[in-house]
C-alpha cells in the first residue's frame, strides 16, 4: 500500500496554549471542554473525514492565568470511554502522565479504554514537566528530570509486560467441561524494577490490535530517546522542513539503534491550519487572532515548562535569562529551541506559546495552499501525519471539507478506513504476546 498521510485531531474545547480568546466564539459552548456531546460531536466530524485518531492532551496542576481549556477539563480516558461507544473507527488517544501515576493502573485503564473501543486506545506517555503537580500528590517537590523520564521508561515497559498477562487463548470458557481458564496461559509479570516492583498479572485480555499504540511527545535528548525507545507515533513540532527532516532522521536513526523498526513508527506534528478563500484572507485571519492575544497572560504561561518562573520580571527587549536552579527540575530546562539565534529577547521567546510564528508547519491560505503545503512536507519526509487542533467546528470543517479532497484526489489521504484499529490504520504491526512466542520458540527447540 502506498504510504498516505495519517491525520489526528486535537480537541480543545474552549481553547489552550495561545487561545485565551478561543472560547468567546459564538460556535463554541463556554462549557465545551466539560462538555462530552461536543467531543463526541468533533469525534464523529473526525471519523466523517477519515481521521486516525483523535487526541486529549492533559495537565493536573492551573493557576488563574491557565488557558481557558486548562482550567475546566474532563480526564482523558473517562472522557474517551464515552467518546468510544459513539463512534466505530476513530483511534482514542489519551495523556496520561507516569510521574503520578502506577504502571498497575496505568496499564488496567487503558486495557478497558482499549476493549471496550474494539481495539483504538492509544497512550501519550508523559513525565510530567509541571512542577506544580507534585503539591496535588502529597510531594514536596517534583521528579527531577532523570528521575521523571527513567520512571517514565520503567512504566511503558511494565504495562506492556502486563497487557500479556494473558495469551489469546487463555479463557477456553467451556461450558460443557466447567473450564473457563487454561492458567498456562496467564502469566505473572514479577517485575523488579528500580522504581516499581510489580507482580501481576493484570486482570483484562488483549483487545485484537494487542497492545493500546504508545505515543510520545518528548523534544530532549531524554525525551527524543524515550520516543525511539517506546514510541510508535511521535508528537512534535517542526517550523522547517529542514527541521522536521532533521528530527525525523534523529528519532529513526535512534529506533534502529535499540533494535526497532525505524519504519513503524509515525511523526506527526501539531498544526493549526488557517483556510480560507485566498492567501491574503486567511494571513489577515492569523494576524488578527495574533494580535487579539493576552500578552500578560501568554508570558505567564510561557514560565510554566520552567518551573512557573516569572518572565514578567525582566525587561522583554532583553536577552533571554541565564538558565538557573529555577530551570532544574522545568520539563524545559534547555531553552535551546527557542533561543538559538545570538543574544535572542525574551519576548522573542515567549512568542510561540502565542501561535505566532507558529512553531509548526504553518498552514496558512486558501485550501490549494494549504494541500501544497502539507504535501510539500509529507513528500519531503518531513513528517508522517498531522495533529491538527480543533476549536471552532466551521473552522476544522473547511479543511476536512476543502483541503482534504484535493488531497485525497492526489491519493495523499485515504479514501476509506482500512482496519477497525488504531494500529492497523496507522500500518503499525499487532505486537506478539511474548510468552505465545516463547512457547513456539520452545516447541521449535525442542522438535
Amino acid at each position: 500500500m502506498a504510504r498516505q498521510l495519517k491525520l489526528g485531531a486535537v480537541l480543545m474545547g474552549v481553547g489552550g496554549p495561545g487561545q485565551h480568546d478561543t472560547w468567546q466564539h459564538p460556535e463554541i459552548p463556554g462549557d465545551a471542554s466539560v462538555d462530552i456531546n461536543w467531543y463526541i460531536a468533533r469525534a464523529r466530524q473526525a471519523e466523517d473525514a477519515l481521521f486516525d485518531l483523535v487526541f486529549i492532551v492533559d495537565s493536573q496542576f492551573i493557576t488563574p492565568d491557565s488557558p481557558p481549556h486548562y482550567l475546566n477539563r474532563l480526564e482523558p480516558l473517562t472522557l474517551l470511554s464515552a467518546v468510544a461507544v459513539s463512534t466505530t473507527h476513530i483511534g482514542l488517544v489519551g495523556t496520561l502522565t507516569t510521574s503520578y501515576n502506577t504502571p498497575f493502573n496505568l496499564a488496567r485503564r487503558l486495557a478497558s479504554l482499549d476493549l471496550i473501543s474494539g481495539g483504538r486506545a492509544g497512550w501519550n506517555v508523559v513525565a510530567t514537566g509541571d512542577g506544580g503537580t507534585a503539591a496535588n500528590y502529597s510531594r514536596d517537590e517534583h521528579f527531577d528530570y532523570a528521575t521523571r523520564y527513567g520512571r517514565a521508561l520503567e512504566s511503558v515497559r511494565v504495562c506492556q509486560g502486563l497487557w500479556d498477562s494473558y495469551e489469546d487463548d487463555a479463557f477456553p470458557r467451556d461450558a460443557a467441561t466447567g473450564r473457563f481458564l487454561d492458567p498456562d496461559r496467564q502469566h505473572r509479570l514479577d517485575h523488579d524494577g528500580e522504581y516499581f516492583q510489580v507482580r501481576g498479572p493484570l486482570n483484562i485480555v488483549r483487545s485484537k490490535q494487542g497492545q493500546p499504540v504508545i505515543f510520545q511527545a518528548g523534544d530532549s535528548d531524554e525525551g527524543r530517546d524515550l520516543g525511539a525507545s517506546v514510541g510508535e507515533g511521535i508528537f512534535t513540532h517542526a517550523p522547517t522542513v529542514e527541521h522536521g527532516l532533521a528530527f525525523a532522521k534523529d528519532i529513526r536513526e535512534r529506533a534502529g539503534a535499540k533494535g526497532r523498526n525505524p519504519e513503524h513508527i509515525v511523526i506527526m506534528p501539531g498544526v493549526s491550519p488557517v483556510v480560507a478563500d485566498t492567501d491574503e484572507e486567511a494571513r489577515a485571519i492569523e494576524e488578527e487572532r495574533r494580535l487579539g492575544k493576552d500578552f500578560a497572560k501568554t508570558l505567564a504561561q510561557f514560565g510554566r515548562p520552567f518551573g512557573w518562573h516569572d518572565f514578567s520580571r525582566y525587561d522583554l527587549d532583553a536577552p533571554f535569562p541565564e538558565l538557573a536552579t529555577w530551570a532544574r527540575t522545568a520539563s524545559a530546562p534547555r531553552p535551546r529551541r527557542s533561543s538559538r539565534s545570538p543574544a535572542p529577547r525574551t519576548s522573542r521567546c515567549a512568542r510561540p506559546c502565542t501561535g505566532s510564528p507558529p512553531p509548526t508547519p504553518r498552514l496558512t491560505g486558501s485550501a490549494l495552499t494549504v494541500a501544497n503545503r502539507i504535501q510539500e512536507w509529507f513528500e519531503a519526509g518531513a513528517l508522517d501525519g498531522l495533529n491538527v487542533h480543533v476549536t471552532v467546528p466551521s473552522e476544522f470543517a473547511r479543511f476536512t471539507g476543502e483541503v482534504l479532497p484535493i488531497l485525497r484526489e492526489r491519493g495523499i489521504v485515504r479514501s476509506a478506513y482500512e482496519a477497525d484499529t488504531l494500529r492497523g490504520n496507522l500500518g503499525i504491526p499487532v505486537p506478539r504476546n511474548v510468552h505465545t512466542v516463547a512457547r513456539e520458540q520452545s516447541a521449535r527447540a525442542l522438535a
